[in-house]
């Protein structure tokens, strides 16, 4: 086996570069939001972009993808799913790239913006999936992919935990569905849904309002599973 790495010539073959992006999603004024950066510098300079970058040649996309998120937009410690690897020849102006797509839900009570260090990027902002500016790259095709993505999911998994406080009532949970499908619910459907989907268990507390309490619930611990995302923290 030695005597072939040695033989092994690695210019044989040419090699692409390899980024990752990360688009995070939250709710926030009712509405389903994604991240995005200004870029500031060439290529689309002065356009929005969905965070991200090169990867290092001694780390894994996962850590890249986590490391990106914190560079470019001050954001740590987030829940990164692989969503997609998109190949398009021409997708990049600079050169040959493939970029591997994450997408990642948190709840905008739980954000924390650090400072950011990436000195390509000139800021961030919060914008409705659904009313987007002019992005660069093909960063439209990879955003719509990924809200129909997170649409499916919701579906079979327990996806929308990650949008949600800890204890949370059927009622908000049911307003998390609804503003990402971008539809109203039968409330005695949606119910019925979620007990086949056997993801919730009751607590013995209540929210209290304006109106009579509230029975509060929470996600089964074994639902993560089910969901397939995975905590990864970028270590400066």
């Amino acid at each position: 086996m030695e005597n072939h790495a040695k033989e092994y010539n690695v210019e044989e073959f040419e090699r692409p570069s390899v980024t990752v992006d990360v688009i995070l999603f939250t709710i926030k004024e009712n509405k389903l939001k994604v991240l995005l950066i200004k870029r500031g510098a060439w290529p689309f300079e002065d356009m929005w972009a969905i965070p991200g970058g090169f990867i290092s040649m001694d780390e894994s996309l996962e850590h890249a993808a986590a490391r990106e998120l914190t560079e470019e937009a001050g954001i740590e410690n987030v829940y990164l799913e692989q969503l997609y690897t998109f190949g398009d020849p021409k997708r990049d102006p600079r050169t040959r790239v493939i970029t591997v797509a994450y997408f990642a839900l948190v709840d905008s009570a739980k954000l924390k913006q650090s400072e950011k260090t990436d000195k390509e990027v000139t800021g961030s902002k919060w914008f409705p999936a659904d009313t987007l500016p002019n992005l660069a790259f093909d960063h439209e095709k990879i955003l719509k992919y990924a809200v129909r993505r997170l649409r499916y999911k919701l579906e079979y998994t327990a996806v929308g935990r990650e949008l949600l406080p800890t204890d949370f009532t059927l009622t908000e949970l049911q307003k998390v569905y609804e503003i990402i499908l971008y539809k109203k619910l039968d409330k005695r459907n949606f119910r019925k849904k979620l007990a086949s989907l056997d993801i919730l268990k009751e607590t013995n507390r209540y929210k209290r309002g304006h109106h009579r309490p509230a029975k509060l619930y929470s996600f089964r611990k074994n639902v993560e599973l089910k969901s397939g995302f995975k905590s990864v923290q970028f270590e400066k």
